[in-house]
């Protein structure tokens, strides 16, 4: 059985995973996985892959937390170490900026964002994992953060041939986000 670094568990025919999510970038050759899925990697000539899905950073906060005006800055729950933070987002009127004071810091995305649902803070965080949640009122969005896009890829080493563990895998992505959008990566995140 093949190891594959990824963030959520997936069933494919025929195919067995063993998946590991870290909050680290794993050596893939020196710790023997068949394939990683990365967020905006850095470039490496031992890896190739591609994207196959895009998302972007939205600023949500309950819908209780009023949004900071002047120089008054928000609660922010962080995920990893951050210091007083400004973040500039795009909004309908226009681009502004919104002052930032870290009241807690998460390992996770999810925990992070369940924080912002229990009004600890506004939050960082993908369009894919804060849509239901925006959609039925339970946050709101604040703006799009002014920066690039979130890209996953697939990496796998380039000196490898590639086996049919991973084709099979690359396939099921293939089917699973034939667009590579932000709402079919919601589809299967849920509530």
């Amino acid at each position: 059985m093949g190891r594959i670094a990824a963030g959520f568990a997936l069933k494919y025919p025929e195919v067995r995973l063993e998946v590991t999510s870290e909050d680290r970038s794993v050596d893939m050759i020196e710790e023997g996985y068949d394939l990683v899925i990365r967020v905006n990697p850095d470039p490496d000539e031992s890896l190739v892959g591609r994207a196959f899905l895009r998302d972007r950073l939205v600023v949500v906060a309950s819908p209780d937390l009023p949004r900071p005006t002047g120089d008054h800055a928000a609660p922010g729950v962080m995920r990893g170490a951050g210091d007083r933070q400004t973040w500039q987002v795009n909004t309908e009127g226009g681009r502004s900026t919104i002052r930032i004071e870290p009241v807690l810091t998460l390992a996770t995305l999810i925990m992070v964002r369940d924080a912002v649902r229990a009004g600890v803070g506004a939050g960082r965080l993908p369009i894919s994992l804060v849509s239901h949640d925006l959609a039925d009122g339970t946050l709101v969005n604040w703006g799009d953060i002014d920066g690039p896009e979130i890209a996953l890829w697939t990496l796998y080493p380039s000196r490898r041939l590639l086996s049919a563990r991973v084709s099979a895998f690359l396939d099921f992505l293939k089917q699973a986000f034939p667009n590579g959008t932000a709402d079919e990566l919601a589809a299967y995140i849920g509530r």
